[in-house]
């Protein structure tokens, strides 16, 4: 089902524009994309958007709490449609692909910091590293 893109806009009083809906169409499509990859999907719809135009989106919804921005250690800032929830990226150390991971069902472990300083905690960032199945393959055929 596709989510109606619009309404997020409005829920979140942006306004509706082409390159809004452009972009959260190409992150619903293509989450853990990098800058340069949303604005060549964007592009593809909208030949003449510009890359400032992009990046100003993608400060928007992102300030919105529309979409995410995620950085693992070492790696480009990627962006993700899935917000709202406290899941987890495990990242293949070889090739840099990205997965979602769920957080734990029930009590969250993750959120429970052993001393929270006077915080509310309302999300972890916690980051898996490993290698992924292809690049594993393709090790041990070397």
């Amino acid at each position: 089902m596709t989510p109606d893109f619009v309404a997020q806009l409005r829920t979140a009083e942006l306004r509706v524009t082409r390159p809004r809906l452009a972009v959260l169409a190409a992150l619903h499509d293509h989450p853990h994309v990098d800058t340069d990859s949303v604005f060549a999907l964007v592009r593809e719809e909208l030949p003449t958007v510009s890359r400032q135009a992009v990046y100003d989106v993608l400060h928007a919804l992102t300030a919105a709490r529309l979409v995410r921005r995620i950085e693992p250690a070492g790696a480009t800032a990627r962006y993700e449609s899935r917000v709202g929830d406290n899941h987890h990226h495990i990242v293949c150390r070889s090739c840099g692909t990205i997965a979602d991971v769920d957080c734990a069902v029930g009590h969250a472990p993750c959120l429970t910091a052993s001393d929270d300083h006077g915080f509310v905690v309302d999300e972890a960032e916690v980051v898996f590293w490993g290698v992924c199945p292809e690049c594993s393959t393709r090790r041990s055929a070397q």
